[in-house]
């Protein structure tokens, strides 16, 4: 299972997908060119590249859920316990 730093939230509205923070170069309100099948493939577990229009960086998701996408890479830092 992937930890947490392997996740990156996202918003869907009709059928753009939004990133509020790109991981990459932390421009805001990014619309993705994510398109409704790609979307779709990577809700069914479909390892899906996501290419950022802001900054050309790559995230492969694994997953998206209702909230994230689960990527191969961490996109968050790790937190010290």
């Amino acid at each position: 299972m992937l930890s947490f730093e392997h996740t990156w939230p996202y918003e869907k509205m009709m059928d753009d997908i939004y990133i509020q923070e790109c991981p990459f170069c932390k421009e805001e309100n990014v619309l993705t060119p994510m398109t409704k099948r790609e979307f779709s493939e990577a809700s069914e577990g479909i390892k899906t590249r996501l290419i950022m229009p802001c900054c050309h960086g790559k995230m492969t998701i694994l997953n998206a859920d209702s909230d994230y996408f689960w990527t191969e890479e961490p996109l968050r830092k790790q937190q010290k316990r």
